[in-house]
């Protein structure tokens, strides 16, 4: 259950700003990619994870353990054995851009890399599905997606209302399904990309 206003909307996001040392210990692509799985997929072991990215159970199990002692993974509570350990990403959103972190060359190349590495995982995942969707999905499915970009011209005040409006939509979204099961559910990725274009000389 979340926390809500007086006119029942749900209370404003508070993402977790990782640290230098958070940040350091993301900061290779497996982990990230790790990371991704057991935030679209749930909990995972590392023979799941394994066998999900190609990686042996040694890698994934080393790199869970260097998640898990920075608090970006836990182990899930009542599941699995002392050989087959469960692990899970806390709820709540992260925020890679921590501007402590920014002002060191190690923080500032730490949080590029975890960036890049989230933005090609999410670009490998869209060109997979515009590559194997049509075929592979059924027709409702391929009916409910939306894959699309917009151009406009807006005022920074204008573009924070814009994205705000995007992202309560997709919080509502979050909060409600979170953890739904069941016939026909299925992890579904949502994206939101809402950021100015670099100026031209006519703009200014």
């Amino acid at each position: 259950m979340t926390d809500e206003l007086p006119d029942n909307r749900p209370a404003p996001r508070q993402d977790r700003v990782l640290d230098v040392g958070a940040l350091r210990a993301l900061a290779h692509p497996l982990r990230v990619r790790m990371f991704d799985m057991l935030s679209q997929y749930g909990p995972q072991t590392a023979s799941t994870l394994a066998a999900r990215l190609g990686e042996s159970s040694g890698a994934t199990s080393y790199h869970l353990r260097a998640l898990a002692a920075h608090r970006l993974i836990r182990e899930v509570e009542g599941r699995g054995t002392a050989r087959e350990r469960w692990w899970e990403r806390p709820a709540g959103g992260i925020e890679l851009m921590n501007p402590d972190a920014m002002k060191t060359p190690a923080g500032r190349a730490a949080s590029q890399m975890v960036m890049t590495e989230f933005l090609r995982n999410r670009h490998d995942q869209l060109v997979d599905y515009s590559e194997r969707g049509a075929d592979a999905e059924t027709q409702p499915w391929r009916d409910a997606v939306i894959i699309s970009t917009a151009n406009t011209r807006l005022t920074v005040e204008q573009t924070r209302q814009l994205s705000q409006a995007i992202q309560a939509l997709i919080d509502e979204a979050v909060s409600n399904h979170r953890d739904q099961v069941g016939e026909g559910v299925r992890p579904v990725t949502i994206r939101a990309d809402v950021f100015p274009l670099p100026e031209q000389a006519d703009d200014k």
